[in-house]
């Protein structure tokens, strides 16, 4: 009968630590990334009263229940968007990988709460290093080893040299001899300042053929013609013959020697002349002004942007991701984050959406996988365990009681 008290009380441990792991769910029911736990009760041996048969006795009486096993369940969250551009979201398995700067410790994430520091390093909420690759040299490489991720905040993209510019466009097969179609696009120097280059068509007197004169306010004019098919199809100059016009040396910036593309490719011409009014549908030049850094964001596949005032985009870096084979045996460290347990397999390193690993999605982050009506229907139930084991120790302290005034 004694035996009830300490099992009884085994009982009332076991339910207090399932309510205190119920209340931690229900305490990070809004935590993002937060992954509920789950307690997974069992028995400790039994006592076998008795000689019966085989020897292991008719009667057997258990000492209770052991303190319950925890398990922390790696179900995918809701994703839910975000107004930040540097919020992320993992859909599918995998973390993030962050860097403790203090202690140098590298833990686990599924928070997707970024932000950066007056430094440009890349930091969660509660201030760890997000871990990945960053674009060196115009080059962006994921196959060496990942570092802290410092986006360039503040900083001046260098203007680029136009080298090349097009026009797709159709000129007018109706035009009388001496009409004329004009067309303009800025270029810009190894200094950034713009150019504005001209190009003029000219209707002859041959039905297929456009004269052209191309200039600038600081060179020489270019002139030629450009020939046509009896289909409106552009046949020379050929796809080999280049067009070229010089920009000298101006205020300090380098020569410029432009490539006018009249052809997309070896087969494909960029001017056509059909009987539709002269337009231009496209232009193109591959320069660019000097630019200020205006914005910073994740975009999907954990991507890094930056995007500069002259509208340019371009990647400056890539999130890191860990495959944990058994994630279930992290050790939850507090701030979202997780470290490696003795039980945790390696974890293999790697981008967003390969080797089994998950999506990044940007301006995003996952949920808690707490079910608050699961919460409080398991708390009600701990809550009656608990009642029925107090109730035991009541009822075990009266028959004890009992016993004792028996001599009396």
């Amino acid at each position: 009968m004694f035996t009830s008290f300490s099992t009884a009380l085994s009982a009332l441990t076991a339910h207090s630590t399932a309510v205190d792991v119920v209340g931690n769910n229900l305490a990070n029911l809004n935590t993002p990334g937060f992954k509920a736990n789950v307690v997974a009760f069992h028995d400790l041996v039994t006592q076998s009263l008795g000689a019966g048969g085989a020897g292991l006795g008719d009667t057997q009486i258990g000492f209770g229940v052991a303190r319950p096993a925890t398990m922390r369940q790696f179900t995918q969250g809701a994703i839910k968007a975000s107004t930040s551009a540097l919020d992320v979201a993992i859909q599918g398995d995998g973390f993030l990988i962050l860097r403790d700067a203090g202690d140098n410790s590298t833990y686990y994430t599924r928070g997707g709460n970024l932000k950066v520091d007056k430094e440009g390093y890349l930091l969660t909420s509660t201030g760890e290093r997000v871990q990945g690759w960053m674009e060196s040299g115009g080059t962006l490489t994921t196959n060496g080893p990942y570092g802290d991720l410092q986006v360039p905040v503040g900083s001046l993209r260098p203007a680029v040299q136009t080298r090349n510019f097009s026009f797709d466009l159709n000129l007018d097969a109706s035009a009388e001899p001496g009409d004329t179609f004009t067309s303009a696009i800025e270029v810009f120097d190894s200094l950034g300042r713009g150019h504005v280059v001209s190009v003029r068509f000219e209707r002859q007197a041959d039905p297929n053929t456009w004269g052209y004169t191309i200039s600038t306010e600081d060179s020489t004019d270019v002139t030629g013609t450009l020939q046509f098919d009896q289909s409106g199809t552009m046949i020379s100059p050929d796809a080999a013959t280049p067009v070229e016009i010089t920009i000298p040396e101006f205020n300090g910036a380098r020569e410029m020697v432009l490539n006018w593309n009249l052809w997309k490719d070896s087969t494909t011409p960029r001017v056509t002349q059909l009987a539709q009014p002269s337009a231009v549908s496209a232009n193109q030049q591959d320069g660019s002004a000097p630019a200020q850094l205006t914005r910073v964001g994740i975009a999907g596949a954990g991507t890094i942007l930056a995007q500069y005032s002259n509208g340019v985009q371009t990647v400056v870096g890539q999130l890191a991701m860990a495959s944990i084979r058994n994630p279930d045996s992290l050790i939850g460290v507090g701030n979202n984050n997780y470290t490696l347990s003795a039980h945790s397999a390696l974890p293999a390193i790697g981008v967003s959406g390969s080797g089994g690993r998950g999506n990044i999605l940007g301006s995003a982050t996952e949920s808690s996988t707490v079910d608050i009506a699961r919460e409080f229907t398991n708390l009600i139930t701990l809550q009656r365990g608990y009642q029925a084991n107090a109730r035991v120790i009541t009822t075990v302290d009266e028959m004890s009681q009992e016993t004792i005034n028996l001599k009396r």
